[in-house]
């Protein structure tokens, strides 16, 4: 990504109210010059006229300015409020990208310059990318607890212990001769290399939990044909998302809907009806409900009569499956020892609630008023559980010497800076940041 000085809209879709228009870079003190005719005090809102190159009022609004290095990016920023109407923006834009070396902002350019100068870093920027798509209260207080630096002083303090092993280490093999230097180091640091192994362990295990809150708990609806599937689908979404007939196989493509439940999304997977068929559009449908299974986190399994092949239509899906008997309406009479969970009518709404309420049990359970300090993303995962291993490597290779045990911390170590992106994060840099809008 080039430098340079960059500008954008930051703000929502126009028209609006207030449009807010950054500015970033070597050049952001003379493009503010330009356009105003003086720089505002540093961090003071101050009300100007923006005027074009002729000096022609274009609009009035409030200017503030950020030196570097006290600004989001860590650059001169600037950020002019204005109007936001379309024509008005536009003339704006058009003005700054005829100043100097001024240039628009590739998307996420902001935040990436934020990381490069050391004003976040990338578990910062990944809760950020998060808190601005979040659509749910838990997708906001995890996102929000990692933007404002919950996680990485988590990792931070975990680095630390390892950076002091590794000194007590280099101690004793440099310097062992030395009255100030322990004789020892496994009194001093093994013992907490077993806890900090233990707590990164622990700390795994939250991971599940967190792609949950932040991606969504998968449910998918499935069954035979003409179940109830979509009708079920279409009364949770209080909309009509998918056609419903009384034909065999009129579903043939998954389709999805959000819903918040509790505080947290669950995606919500309509099916093609699962039976076997010669139509090869409906194969390529049930071939595409088995994808869906495989990704499930919990399976709604609809039959409209008790003597359904319940197992038998999942075939290799080993989750959670709630057994759900629908059309109750026409006939609420369960056989003994009936393996149903819970009996609905999508007419009557009978059984809706205690539907939720079951899909419910399978959200993670959180405290509400506790840290939400966990892993959010598979890389996260595979660099916690890279550090544990090489922790546990040096622990359980003590007769390989000191000088093999400090290698294993040292790697430890840079799995963990690859989180945070302390170190060798160069090829991350493009996906991470492809998350974000233009003007963030």
């Amino acid at each position: 990504m080039s430098t340079g000085t960059i500008f954008a809209l930051s703000s929502g879709g126009l028209p609006s109210g207030v449009a807010v228009i950054r500015i970033s870079g070597p050049e952001c003190r003379a493009a503010v010059m330009q356009l105003c005719g003086a720089v505002p005090a540093a961090r003071h809102a101050s009300l100007r006229s923006i005027r074009n190159r002729n000096g022609e009022a274009i609009d009035q609004g409030l200017v503030l300015f950020f030196p570097a290095p006290r600004s989001f990016t860590g650059e001169d920023c600037a950020e002019l409020q204005i109007h936001g109407g379309r024509a008005t923006v536009a003339a704006v834009l058009g003005e700054l990208g005829s100043i100097g070396d001024l240039r628009m902002a590739e998307a996420g350019e902001f935040s990436r310059r934020a990381f490069l100068n050391g004003r976040m870093d990338l578990v910062e920027v990944e809760g950020l990318a998060d808190l601005i798509a979040a659509e749910t209260e838990m997708q906001r207080r995890l996102a929000a607890e990692q933007a404002s630096g919950g996680l990485s002083r988590l990792y931070d303090s975990w680095a630390k212990r390892l950076t002091y092993a590794r000194a007590m280490i280099e101690a004793e093999l440099d310097f062992a001769d030395e009255e100030d230097v322990p004789g020892s180091v496994a009194a001093s640091i093994w013992s907490d290399m077993h806890i900090l192994a233990q707590d990164i362990f622990n700390h795994i295990g939250g991971a599940r939990a967190g792609e949950i809150v932040r991606d969504g708990l998968k449910v998918v609806i499935a069954g035979p044909p003409n179940a109830g599937k979509s009708s079920l689908l279409n009364y949770l979404a209080q909309r009509d998302v998918a056609i419903v007939t009384d034909v065999p196989g009129t579903t043939r493509d998954v389709l999805h809907v959000d819903l918040d439940i509790g505080g947290y999304v669950v995606r919500l997977y309509d099916t093609a009806g699962l039976r076997e068929t010669d139509d090869v559009v409906e194969r390529e449908g049930i071939r595409r409900t088995h994808l869906s299974l495989e990704q499930a986190d919990l399976v709604l399994l609809l039959s409209e009569n008790d003597t359904t092949d319940w197992i038998g239509l999942l075939g290799n899906f080993t989750g959670p499956i709630l057994r759900v008997r629908t059309k109750t309406d026409l006939s609420d009479e369960t056989l003994p020892n009936s393996p149903v969970n819970v009996m609905i009518s999508t007419k009557s709404g009978v059984g809706i609630d205690q539907l939720i309420d079951r899909m419910s049990e399978h959200l993670p359970s959180l405290d509400v008023g506790g840290s939400l300090a966990l892993p959010t993303r598979e890389r996260h995962r595979i660099g916690l559980e890279t550090c544990r291993q090489h922790i546990q490597a040096a622990l359980d290779n003590a007769a390989a010497g000191l000088d093999i045990q400090a290698e294993h911390l040292r790697l430890a170590g840079h799995a963990l800076g690859r989180i945070t992106g302390r170190v060798d994060v160069e090829n991350l840099l493009d996906v991470i940041f492809s998350e974000f809008c233009i003007g963030k």
